[in-house]
């Protein structure tokens, strides 16, 4: 028997790197789906903070998180001691894809961890955003 991953929904707030119009469509549809999810305000303000609820979310099993670049969300978790599994997260790009595209992902109820091994420092061409090219 396999467990609905957990869903996690960040705001990204204070960064305001998020284009608002994929933030307002993940959030409408993930209330609208009936789902549970958990849903953050900012989560590099909680990683600047330690806030213990990054713990508490990185150890509860499988998740998925939108938000930003999987290797940030990565490594704002482990700058916060609370390392993500790289077998249990997988990270929605609201950067990069469409609110249809995160939410598709988001609820189909399927888990693809996608965190990056080891130390990543430059986003791969896939991750950026798509009127941007690798360096």
């Amino acid at each position: 028997m396999t467990t609905t991953p957990r869903i996690l929904y960040c705001n990204c707030t204070y960064a305001q790197v998020v284009p608002r119009e994929v933030k307002e469509t993940v959030l409408k549809k993930l209330c609208e789906s009936g789902l549970a999810f958990d849903a953050v305000a900012d989560l590099c303000e909680m990683s600047a903070r330690h806030d213990p609820a990054l713990k508490r979310l990185a150890e509860g099993g499988g998740i998925k998180i939108a938000a930003c670049y999987p290797r940030a969300v990565k490594w704002l978790f482990a700058a916060a001691q609370a390392p993500l599994p790289l077998d249990g997260a997988e990270i929605l790009n609201m950067r990069v894809h469409s609110g249809d595209e995160v939410c598709a992902a988001l609820l189909n109820g399927d888990l693809k961890p996608n965190l990056p091994a080891g130390k990543v420092t430059k986003p791969t061409t896939e991750e950026l955003p798509k009127n941007e090219v690798a360096a």
